[in-house]
């Protein structure tokens, strides 16, 4: 009987979306909503994977003045670049960046709500889904990069990444540094590269059994992994809208996976957030973060020592060259991050050859995902954003 009554509150709910203002789900709908101008644009990565990048060319603020610096965004796993715009002006790093006069840029990484899409491969074939985020870096973020300057005409961009986006950003300078001459800056949010100390419960559960090569990693590996869609999507905001009764269970969920801290977290903001997560990946990049988490290292994809030699050479997977990584990284972490521990920030940290921030948040229970949905993201991390950036513009 319980569960029929739960059942039937979950649909009331989702009925009642249709008398109600639905949560916009598409970032630039909701970025013309907010009142800033926006442009999609559409790359095609060397392996053929068509990403597509919301632009901010300028703030309704300052109106269009002409030329500005870049900053590029990039989003972390199972998000996309929703995440940027999703708390509104005024609180949202991509909004008060337009509005400190800087040509905002958002990218999204193969796989995701906005970049399903491939040359040659539909979606429903397995081939489509065979990477992880080391192609990420390695393809996506460099021709984002490529194409912003390139419209642009500018020959840098000031980079900001969150989880997932640091990683890649990473990968992209370890494998391709030359793109160190591209970056005038690089801001890392909640960064993920050494994840061995990680606390999230969720990740150290599965991470014993995928988080090593065998039969289920192989079988599953090259799936999609966690998709959204519209019945999804609806299903989510009528569960998690802030007057309902599983309002709190929505919250867990946000603080299983990034640490608990219910001072930062709007609940008005969750129904929106369904609305717009997760966003969609595939399995190999939660695999290969269970594996980064299982061997303590910074490293590429572990196949198996049978098929390692004959990927890289060596019966393990080589590590990446952060020593490589000599444009200006500042890093900015939590001491509440249950994905990104500060023993394996700060391992990070000591191995980057150009730190010029060592930036943890003056508030104690700042966990990984307050950089991107903390009701106060704006007082401890994004005015100490604008200010460096303001250094290297």
């Amino acid at each position: 009987m319980k569960r029929v009554i739960i059942c039937a509150s979950i649909l009331v709910g989702v009925l009642g979306l249709a008398s109600a203002a639905r949560p916009i789900s598409d970032c630039g709908d909701r970025i013309l909503d907010d009142g800033y101008p926006m442009e999609r644009h559409k790359v095609e990565t060397e392996d053929n994977y068509i990403l597509t990048m919301h632009r901010i060319p300028y703030s309704p603020k300052t109106g269009n003045t002409g030329k500005r610096p870049v900053a590029f965004l990039m989003h972390g796993m199972l998000s996309s670049s929703s995440d940027w715009v999703l708390m509104g002006p005024k609180k949202s790093l991509a909004y008060i960046l337009s509005d400190a006069g800087y040509d905002v840029w958002m990218g999204n990484a193969r796989g995701n709500t906005y970049s399903k899409a491939h040359k040659y491969w539909p979606t429903f074939w397995q081939i489509f889904w065979n990477f992880s985020w080391n192609e990420i870096g390695m393809y996506d973020v460099p021709a984002m990069i490529d194409y912003t300057l390139k419209i642009t005409g500018e020959k840098q961009v000031q980079y900001v990444g969150h989880s997932q986006g640091t990683t890649v950003y990473l990968v992209m300078m370890s494998e391709r540094p030359a793109y160190n001459d591209k970056i005038k800056s690089a801001h890392l949010l909640g960064p993920a590269a050494y994840m061995g100390n990680m606390k999230s419960p969720l990740t150290r559960a599965f991470a014993p059994i995928l988080g090593q090569p065998n039969a289920i990693v192989e079988l599953c590996g090259s799936m999609e992994f966690m998709p959204s869609n519209k019945f999804k999507q609806d299903m989510g905001i009528a569960q998690c809208q802030a007057t309902s009764p599983y309002a709190e269970m929505c919250a867990n969920e946000v603080f299983l996976i990034g640490g608990y801290d219910s001072e930062q977290l709007d609940y008005e903001l969750l129904e929106h957030i369904k609305a717009t997560s997760p966003a969609g990946a595939s399995v190999n990049q939660n695999l290969h973060f269970c594996q980064e988490h299982n061997s303590g290292k910074f490293r590429k994809f572990d196949y198996s020592v049978i098929r390692n030699p004959y990927e890289y050479g060596s019966m393990y997977p080589p590590e990446y060259k952060l020593k490589n990584a000599k444009a200006p990284v500042l890093l900015y972490y939590g001491a509440n991050d249950w994905m990104c521990d500060l023993s394996d920030v700060r391992k990070l940290r000591d191995q980057l050859p150009n730190m010029a921030l060592d930036y943890l948040v003056p508030f104690p229970k700042w966990a990984h995902l307050d950089f991107i949905w903390g009701t106060e993201a704006k007082k401890y991390v994004y005015d100490e954003i604008v200010k460096q950036m303001s250094i290297y513009k």
